[in-house]
């Protein structure tokens, strides 16, 4: 999609603090981040939300997951505890529709939201 900016960032179009980058997906730290660690988890791929992405795709999620627990050991939140969330739809909190994983850690989790 040409005007998502997690589209953008993928591409490199925008700048983005990426921390991660496979064939199929790129990481990068959220710029409001509600935790010291908040990294983004976006496929390259526009899948605008959890419930869009069809059967022939699920090898993202694994991708997605794979790229949580690197950065979770790399970012030291592995052994202490980290959460991982995919917002869906509005009333989900998903604020922007491309699909994506949030990591959170590096304090303890309290509310719903990091």
């Amino acid at each position: 999609m040409e005007d998502c900016i997690f589209c953008k960032i993928a591409r490199g179009e925008i700048p983005g603090s990426k921390v991660l980058e496979t064939d199929k997906i790129v990481a990068f730290n959220d710029i409001h981040p509600v935790a010291p660690v908040h990294v983004l988890i976006v496929p390259k791929e526009h899948i605008s939300t959890f419930m869009d992405l069809q059967e022939n795709k699920m090898d993202i999620l694994g991708e997605m997951y794979r790229a949580a627990q690197k950065i979770a050991r790399e970012k030291g939140i592995a052994e202490k505890g980290f959460r991982v969330t995919v917002n869906v739809n509005p009333d989900g909190g998903q604020l922007i529709f491309h699909l994506h994983m949030h990591v959170f850690g590096g304090r303890k989790l309290t509310d719903a939201m990091g």
